[in-house]
């Protein structure tokens, strides 16, 4: 059998919350790996060989084999190494469903208005904003069934919806900076608030995570280098 530990390496960038995914899960799961970063204004040729049908980051390339898309690499991770570390998906297949569809939701819903509230897409602030505090307090409802009273959707542990609503909440406090608004609020979704600070407290989370200042700060040189006339 082939030593699952081999060749384990991931494609991807410090600044990108979605790079994040696929690392917590390795994190969680004890796995050993050589992060290659990108530079989010140029793509490398192993990047557009490993992923050339969407040439996006991250990709795990596990013994010579490319996995693409965050979540199905967190999928992978979690069927790959079933021995070590908790079980990322949750076993029960309705609850598995259910992480599944929270998470789509999620990924459908955020990154359109976070880009809309930090400015780089038009749009009506005071609308997105109210659509994303709705959005807030529907999954503030989904962590109190999911969690089953716990800590996170996950449970006792950190799982699969945890690590996709993550990359998310990762922008918020950024976003809250660089729009000058308000969206996380205890006041209206105290147990997602209480969910976010032992989620980036977490040993598997903490130290990958960027800061607010180094998200600001990668949001405004993308915004620069995109406003800047062609040489």
């Amino acid at each position: 059998m082939a030593d699952l530990g081999k060749e384990v390496k991931l494609v991807g960038s410090t600044n990108s919350l979605f790079t994040c995914r696929p690392r917590v899960a390795l994190n969680l799961k004890g796995v050993d790996y050589d992060f290659l970063q990108e530079k989010w204004w140029q793509k490398s040729d192993l990047l557009l060989e490993s992923n050339p049908v969407y040439k996006k980051m991250p990709v795990l390339i596990h013994n010579n084999k490319p996995v693409c898309e965050s979540m199905i690499i967190v999928e992978y991770i979690d069927e790959t190494w079933t021995s070590k570390g908790p079980s990322i998906l949750p076993l029960d297949p309705y609850d598995r469903a259910m992480a599944r569809f929270w998470t789509a939701y999620s990924d459908d819903k955020f990154p359109s208005l976070l880009r809309v509230l930090m400015g780089p897409i038009p749009g009506d602030i005071p609308e997105a904003r109210e659509q994303f505090v709705a959005s807030l307090q529907l999954l503030e409802a989904a962590l109190k069934k999911c969690s089953k009273g716990k800590i996170f959707f996950g449970g006792d542990n950190i799982g699969y919806l945890d690590i996709a609503l993550g990359s998310h909440f990762g922008w918020i406090e950024a976003t809250e900076k660089l729009a000058g608004i308000q969206l996380l609020e205890k006041e209206t979704v105290p147990r997602l608030v209480e969910w976010s600070e032992h989620y980036f407290a977490h040993p598997a989370v903490k130290d990958i995570m960027p800061t607010t200042e180094e998200l600001v700060a990668f949001v405004t040189e993308v915004k620069s280098t995109l406003s800047a006339p062609a040489k």
